[in-house]
């Protein structure tokens, strides 16, 4: 481990050596890529030179240790630094450990989010515009900003379907353990007999694509555009504003409505489809990665279930984990940051044992 932290170290100083020289500042392209990778090694640096000054402070308690002209008090004092360092030491390796695991290179980007509500009716509809606004309050409280792109609204409230951009630095490190099928146990407002229901809803978590990864040939594309339908303000669904954009290769069909200019439509529903494409290319080349996830929080497939919302009892419980949090109410809020940490350590956990 300490070989490769001193080869990081070489390569961080180059890196800061390179993004002061001017010619590299002239070329923005290298320049970004250069800031890009200098960022992803800073941490690991920087928990480096920590650790190494907890090395240098116990080699300097086991030199008083060995003194043998210190007084007791002195030799007691250097005896309760040596331990106290011994232990910071290693919850300092144990964290390097972790910087140092293979990095998701999707975990910076933004994501495009997929609710859909499934088995239940109108109370899969409810369960899942109760998703919709978890996620988005979560985002609220990151700093995040949100975008709808698509959206289909019953008449009966909630969402039917709606697919959404999450814009905010490590937004896909944060979510991508989101998606799957998500499933409520509560009494419908509807239900006189006060039966508990179980419906659900399912998740799909999207790096976005950026341009350099997706190239699509604008002879692929079929775009249709129509007039917008349902509510939308007041002159939506009276100009052929909705796009429809079909990508023949595959088959796959994006639609949008939402805005009232149709560029701004074309604009989203190609996001969406360019995350879509990027999802099937990763999932053609990174198989060992999907071995990896099913072994640790789940493959991240639409048809796994991953998590119950239980109101009666008033809590939630992952299934990949084994782990239960209470506070549903908060929960729903967009207080999710518990049970994200802990998919996130059992994560490192699984990975950590396979890299040792």
């Amino acid at each position: 481990m300490l070989d490769k932290l001193d080869f990081l170290a070489g390569q961080y100083a180059e890196l800061n050596k390179k993004i002061s020289d001017p010619e590299v500042i002239a070329d923005q392209n290298q320049w970004r890529k250069l800031m890009k990778e200098q960022s992803h090694i800073e941490p690991i640096i920087e928990k480096y030179n920590e650790y190494s000054k907890t090395l240098t402070g116990i080699e300097e308690a086991k030199e008083m240790l060995a003194d043998k002209d210190s007084s007791k008090d002195f030799m007691e004092l250097a005896e309760a630094e040596l331990e106290e360092l011994t232990e910071k030491s290693l919850q300092q390796e144990e964290e390097l450990r972790v910087l140092l695991l293979p990095k998701d290179p999707n975990d910076d980007k933004n994501v495009i989010v997929e609710i859909r509500a499934g088995a239940g009716g109108s109370e899969a509809a409810l369960f899942a515009g109760d998703l919709f606004r978890m996620y988005t309050r979560y985002a609220e409280r990151q700093g995040w900003k949100s975008d709808i792109l698509s959206s289909s609204i019953p008449d009966i409230g909630g969402i039917k379907e709606i697919i959404f951009l999450l814009e905010g630095k490590g937004a896909y490190s944060r979510l991508k353990y989101e998606s799957g099928v998500h499933r409520v146990q509560r009494i419908p407002t509807t239900e006189s007999g006060g039966r508990i229901h179980t419906s659900t809803a399912t998740v799909a978590v999207l790096p976005e694509a950026e341009d350099v990864e997706i190239d699509i040939n604008a002879n692929d594309l079929r775009v249709d555009v129509y007039r917008s339908s349902g509510n939308g303000g007041q002159c939506v669904n009276t100009t052929d504003s909705a796009v429809r954009i079909t990508h023949l290769p595959t088959g796959m069909v994006v639609t949008c409505q939402d805005e009232k200019s149709q560029l701004k439509n074309k604009e989203k529903a190609l996001k969406v489809l360019k995350a879509r494409l990027l999802e099937i290319e990763e999932q053609k080349q990174a198989s060992e990665i999907a071995k990896d996830r099913k072994s640790q929080v789940g493959t991240g497939d639409r048809s796994e279930r991953i998590r119950t919302y239980n109101f009666p009892q008033g809590r939630i419980s992952d299934h990949r984990i084994g782990v239960t949090v209470y506070q549903l109410e908060a929960f729903l809020d967009g207080d999710i940051d518990e049970m994200i940490n802990a998919l996130v350590t059992s994560d490192q956990a699984e990975k950590l044992k396979q890299h040792s």
